[in-house]
């Protein structure tokens, strides 16, 4: 009956819904217009959340309900540095204090982690599942050096899925549901830490979706990182493929993290094969904007470039951007980024004595590249490569279940 009942679902719901997530031409507006109409409803909203507020804010809300501000500082502590879930787990809080929250609507906002998997090189990807049952991945990427410290980096996601669609990158392929808030976003960075039991040092906004098209909650989660979980500005990154008017924006706030931003091709008509939103957003436009910021936050811009054989890997390809990228200015890195495999792509990963050539035609030029180590590719946890079923349609329940199969039943005895 389970089978059934599941094969009737799936059959009355998935199609239409596949029929509506395909228009045809998006412009990067409505692209923009779309997220923001699609960000998450009342339930997952984060107006009674406590993870993401500031230690005042906590102490606000101590006050407001009757307790002296210093009981604000302990939840602080609670939630950010022993990283208690649920507040009946606060130990260390009066039971009616702890009452009060409860009663009030206020919960923590820490999501279970659904399911882990552990690459061969030790980098561990985490699938949170969130309250609307839909699920974000996370990575924890840990890198030993020559003394023997850990540098942990945190790749977090920003979206539920994304909906920029760029031809190399899985998620997109996955579909879209919401934009992710603010305590969303912390959490991923908590949940890393919990699992390697060790300290997150460095966050890279590189996970599932385009960190600019959910800058609201980007920004306030980059603060709480900063100011609360304690990660200093300069070890957080934000990527971005490019969003019209929004490079600007994170220019006014004057952070001290670096902007990365994912070009991929060296002139405008390539790069609308590999990123179609570049139509949206001529790439003259976007290095100019990219110099701007460099005017505004004295930050230098890295660009990622993510090689693909045979398209875009030539050492023409490489003059061609040191060319680009000495027009709009001199403070530039290049990251570049072997092409990852997903499934359903018809693009290779280069070889790597073209890659090579690739870095060495950037440096001869004077334009300082690096190639980025692969990491948690056996645990499709490499760049571009985090996608997973239910980014576009909630995680099915057993409650769902249960549902389905009383639906099923009556729709049985009424056609009998």
């Amino acid at each position: 009956m389970f089978a059934t009942s599941m094969a009737l679902v799936q059959y009355v719901c998935s199609t239409p819904l596949a029929r509506v997530a395909r228009p045809r031409h998006r412009t990067l507006a409505s692209v923009a217009s779309s997220s923001r109409n699609l960000c998450a409803p009342s339930s997952t909203g984060d107006s009674h959340v406590l993870l993401g507020l500031s230690e005042q804010e906590l102490q606000q809300v101590a006050v407001d309900l009757g307790q002296q501000s210093y009981r604000g500082k302990q939840l602080h502590h609670l939630i950010y540095k022993r990283k208690v879930r649920e507040i009946q787990d606060f130990s260390h809080l009066p039971q009616t204090f702890r009452n009060d929250l409860h009663d009030a609507g206020w919960r923590v906002g820490r999501s279970p982690i659904y399911h882990t998997i552990t690459a061969a090189d030790g980098t561990i990807k985490l699938l949170l599942k969130l309250e609307d049952s839909r699920l974000i991945e996370t990575v924890g990427i840990p890198v030993e050096d020559k003394k023997g410290s850990v540098r942990l980096t945190a790749c977090v996601s920003s979206q539920v899925g994304c909906p920029l669609r760029c031809s190399f990158c899985a998620t997109g392929k996955g579909g879209f549901s919401r934009n992710l808030q603010r305590h969303e976003i912390v959490e991923q960075v908590l949940a890393i830490e919990e699992v390697f039991k060790n300290r997150v040092t460095n966050v890279v906004f590189m996970g599932m979706g385009e960190p600019m098209l959910n800058l609201k909650s980007v920004l306030g989660a980059h603060s709480c990182l900063n100011k609360d979980v304690q990660i200093g500005q300069r070890m957080i990154t934000i990527s971005t493929v490019g969003v019209p008017n929004t490079i600007k924006k994170l220019a006014s706030h004057k952070l001290q993290s670096t902007l990365a931003v994912s070009l991929h091709a060296p002139n405008q008509k390539l790069r609308e094969t590999i990123v179609p939103s570049a139509k949206s957003y001529p790439l003259d436009a976007l290095m100019k904007d990219c110099r701007e910021y460099f005017l505004e936050t004295s930050r230098r811009v890295s660009f990622e470039y993510a090689l693909l054989a045979g398209v875009n890997d030539t050492v023409e390809h490489a003059v061609e951007l040191a060319e680009l990228l000495h027009e709009w200015g001199r403070n530039y890195h290049v990251n570049l980024i072997p092409f990852n495999p997903i499934e359903g792509s018809e693009y290779q990963r280069p070889y790597k004595k073209s890659m090579l050539a690739f870095a060495a035609a950037l440096e001869s030029r004077k334009v300082t590249a690096s190639i980025r180590q692969t990491r948690g590719l056996d645990a499709n946890a490499a760049c571009g490569q985090l996608r997973n079923n239910f980014q576009k349609n909630p995680l099915v329940t057993d409650a769902d279940n249960l549902q389905s199969e009383s639906a099923v039943e009556e729709l049985a005895v009424a056609s009998c």
